[in-house]
C-alpha cells in the first residue's frame, strides 16, 4: 500500500495534500514575466473550471527565473553569440536537469529544433502579429507608409536582420545601427533622440502597455513579420504526459496552425540569424492557411517573397513547400553561415 501511494503521489494526483509542485521557468525580462504571469493565470482559471479531472490544482504552479546569455550579452548580435538558442539554451537545461517541468517562450525567439526529449507543448492565442515603428520627437508620423514617413538618411535601431533586410530593399538610403535591449530600453533611446527611429514586434509594446507610444504599425504587405511573431510557446518534457495533457487542453488551436506552416518554413529554409526570414501564416473561416514567406539579403539588394495557401490539416507541408521553393529560388549565399 505505501509503494502504491508514494507511485501516486510521484505522477500529479488529485490528492488535496500532497499535489506536485510545478515549477515554469521563464527568462527575466518585462516582458518574459508579463507572458508568464499571463500564461499562469490562464492555467490557473482552466484548473478551476475543469476542478480536479487533470490532476493538479490552481496553486500548485510557480514561476523560476532564469538568467540566459541572450539577456546577459547586448552589445552584439544574436549571430555573433549563437543565435536564437541564446534565449533558450538555459533554460531547456533547467526543464532536462528537472529543475523546471516547462517553460514559456516568445515563439519567435525559439529555434525550430529542440534539444531530444523537449517539446512545443503548446502554444497561446497570437497578439497581433505586425511590427511597429516608433520615431523621434520631431518627425511627423501622419503617414500610413514608413517608406514616406522617415526622413532621407534616417538612422534606425534594430537588431533584426530580417526588419534591416526589409528597409533598406524599400529605402536604401537608411543608416541601419545596431539597437538591442528590452521594450522599454529601446523606446526610451528614440524617445531621448539617439537615433531617428526602431522598430518592436507590436505584441511585446501592446502587453506591456506602451501602444501609445507606437507611431506607425507596419502592414504586412510592407514589413512581413517573423515566424511566430505574436505567439506564447510552451516547451515540455516529452516523458511528462499528465503536464502535456493539461497544456494542449489550453492551447490555441488557430495559434498551433499558423505557427506550424511559418516554423515549417523557417527549417526548410535552414537559415541561420545571419539569414533574413520572414513568414506569416493566416488561418481563415474554411479553414485554410494563407501562408507568406520571404528570404533577403541583409544589405537589402536581394528580397523574394512568395505565397501559398492549403488546408489547415496541412499546415507543416505548406510551410516546407513555400520554403523549399524559397530556398530553390535564392541566391545559396544569403544561407550560408
Amino acid at each position: 500500500m505505501g509503494q502504491e501511494t508514494a507511485t501516486h503521489h510521484a505522477s500529479a494526483t488529485t490528492d488535496r495534500t500532497n499535489h506536485r509542485r510545478v515549477r515554469i521557468g521563464t527568462r527575466g525580462s518585462p516582458l518574459a514575466r508579463w507572458q508568464t504571469e499571463t500564461f499562469l493565470q490562464a492555467v490557473q482559471a482552466h484548473l478551476r473550471q475543469a476542478g480536479p479531472h487533470f490532476g493538479f490544482a490552481p496553486d500548485d504552479f510557480t514561476i523560476e527565473v532564469i538568467a540566459v546569455m541572450g539577456d546577459q550579452i547586448q552589445d552584439r548580435r544574436l549571430a555573433e553569440i549563437g543565435g536564437k538558442g541564446m534565449f533558450a539554451k538555459e533554460i531547456h537545461e533547467a526543464l532536462l536537469d528537472r529543475r523546471i517541468d516547462c517553460a514559456v517562450h516568445s515563439l519567435k525567439d525559439l529555434e525550430t529544433s529542440f534539444p531530444d526529449s523537449i517539446v512545443l507543448a503548446g502554444t497561446m492565442a497570437r497578439e497581433d502579429a505586425r511590427d511597429a515603428l516608433i520615431v523621434r520627437p520631431g518627425i511627423d508620423a501622419g503617414t500610413a507608409d514608413f517608406r514616406s514617413l522617415l526622413p532621407k538618411g534616417a538612422q534606425i535601431g534594430t537588431a533584426s536582420l530580417r526588419r534591416q533586410a526589409q528597409l533598406l530593399h524599400a529605402r536604401p538610403d537608411l543608416a541601419v545601427s545596431l539597437l538591442r535591449g528590452n521594450v522599454r530600453t529601446r523606446l526610451d533611446r528614440v524617445q531621448a533622440g539617439g537615433i531617428d527611429a526602431t522598430l518592436l514586434a507590436l505584441a511585446g509594446v501592446k502587453r506591456l502597455g506602451f501602444a501609445d507610444e507606437v507611431s506607425l504599425v507596419l502592414d504586412p504587405e510592407h514589413m512581413l513579420p517573423a515566424a511566430g511573431q505574436g505567439i506564447v510557446g510552451i516547451t515540455a518534457r516529452a516523458d511528462d504526459p499528465d503536464l502535456l495533457s493539461l497544456l494542449a487542453s489550453i492551447e490555441d488551436r488557430a495559434a498551433r496552425v499558423v505557427s506550424t506552416a511559418e516554423r515549417s518554413l523557417l527549417a526548410a529554409l535552414d537559415g541561420s540569424c545571419r539569414t533574413p526570414i520572414g513568414a506569416y501564416a493566416q488561418l481563415d473561416a474554411d479553414d485554410q492557411v494563407q501562408l507568406t514567406g520571404l528570404a533577403a539579403r541583409g544589405d537589402g539588394t536581394f528580397l523574394l517573397r512568395r505565397s501559398l495557401t492549403g488546408a489547415a490539416r496541412d499546415a507543416a507541408r505548406l510551410g516546407a513547400t513555400l520554403g523549399a521553393e524559397l530556398r530553390r529560388d535564392s541566391p545559396a549565399d544569403i544561407f550560408l553561415d
